[in-house]
């Protein structure tokens, strides 16, 4: 699995680790040795985004008290990028997808899902997301 790795814009208070998804592929599943576990309703609202084009974004947060990453938000597809960055909070880590549409130079309709890992460089990492 490849994994671009690109800096956000400097209007972003924070800063972002973007990483661009193939279209037809799924975030890789937890790690075992972590100790989380990934919610089914993560993978379902995944497959919709991904398959049904059913939401714009889906924000993931960690659920300390059951070790699980649960959907916190989901994004109706008219939303667009503006509701998303407004929906990541300031002091706290999160992870996130967004379903980006675009014209091509050649202007073709096209649709790229990324995975953003919300937080800052030295933020602590125990304990938050």
């Amino acid at each position: 699995m490849t994994f671009l790795s690109r800096k956000p814009s400097p209007p972003l208070a924070a800063s972002i680790s973007l990483l661009l998804l193939s279209p037809l592929q799924a975030p890789s599943p937890a790690n075992s040795a972590s100790g989380l576990a990934v919610h089914d309703d993560c993978k379902i609202k995944f497959s919709d985004l991904k398959a049904r084009r059913s939401f714009r974004f889906i924000v993931f947060k960690i659920d300390e008290k059951s070790m699980e990453i649960k959907v916190e938000r989901l994004g109706e597809t008219s939303y667009g990028y503006e509701e998303f960055t407004n929906s990541l909070p300031a002091d706290e880590c999160r992870y996130a997808v967004y379903d980006l549409d675009f014209v091509t130079d050649e202007n073709c309709q096209k649709s790229k899902i990324f995975f953003f890992s919300w937080g800052w460089a030295d933020f602590p990492t125990h304990g938050q997301a």
